[in-house]
């Protein structure tokens, strides 16, 4: 069975820095078995400012942090899902929020653009990720070796619609940034219900820990079954979390409960 890997960071707002830890625990999951490793949100950049993001945003194809995910995909002979990075867009004061894919020959073989923009004022913090992100248009879901894969990007976990739009797919990944605030209160239930209405694996690699400038993540990486069942969790820190994706399993759940045969709304 494929064993997939949920890689959690501390990214910071140095590039290089993160880059190297990324290779480290990349390395990791790829030693202990892994034949698909993903990276969190933002795991290239996390910086004191929102607008930190924009100064290394890259050209769609070409750059330093899209030339990582290649040559570390290829050298270790795994997939790798590319969290999120920022790439360039029409918009000379935004950035694309871009999920990268590629395969283990290193060939980029799906990109998946942020299509909900993440807001919150709250009495102890506020975001608005349209200052400086433009939003996607389309959803992404790609055949690999593993089976039908789908992608997805933090805040997009509470649109289910995203999910039933990519049609049944063996997992769907939630690259993740999720506050302490929020993700305290809402994280592994949204993760849950992604699993149980989709009958498909979840895999939720994420940011978990205090950040430069003061920033607070949730962390608690994990990888949830067909069946809602929490395979693998990392609290916080920096770490890796496995589980093999076992297409039995996804059979049985389907067929024991056929809810997606059982759909009346389109």
């Amino acid at each position: 069975m494929p064993v997939f890997a949920a890689v959690q960071m501390v990214s910071g707002p140095e590039v290089a820095a993160n880059l190297e830890t990324a290779c480290k625990l990349a390395a990791a999951a790829a030693a202990a078995g892994a034949g698909l490793v993903a990276l969190p949100e933002n795991f290239a950049i996390l910086g004191r400012h929102e607008a930190d993001k924009l100064k290394v945003r890259e050209r769609d194809g070409k750059g330093p942090i899209q030339d990582f995910l290649a040559a570390t995909a290829r050298r270790l002979g795994v997939w790798i899902v590319g969290g999120s990075m920022p790439i360039e867009c029409d918009d000379p004061a935004r950035a694309r929020a871009a999920c990268l894919v590629f395969d283990n020959t290193g060939r980029r073989v799906a990109r998946y653009d942020k299509r909900h923009m993440f807001r919150l004022s709250h009495e102890s913090e506020s975001h608005d990720e349209t200052r400086t992100l433009e939003p996607g248009t389309r959803n992404v879901v790609v055949e690999s070796p593993f089976g039908r894969l789908g992608f997805s990007i933090c805040y997009d976990v509470r649109f289910p619609e995203l999910y039933r739009a990519g049609g049944p797919v063996t997992a769907w990944f939630v690259p993740s940034a999720f506050t302490a605030l929020t993700g305290a209160a809402h994280w592994e239930t949204l993760l849950r219900a992604r699993a149980i209405e989709n009958q498909c694996y979840v895999v939720a690699p994420a940011q978990g820990g205090l950040h430069p400038g003061g920033r607070r993540t949730h962390g608690h990486s994990m990888i949830v079954d067909p069946w809602g069942e929490v395979l693998a969790e990392r609290g916080e820190g920096e770490g890796v979390v496995l589980a093999e994706v076992d297409t039995a399993r996804l059979a049985e759940v389907r067929k024991s409960l056929p809810a997606l045969e059982h759909r009346a709304m389109p």
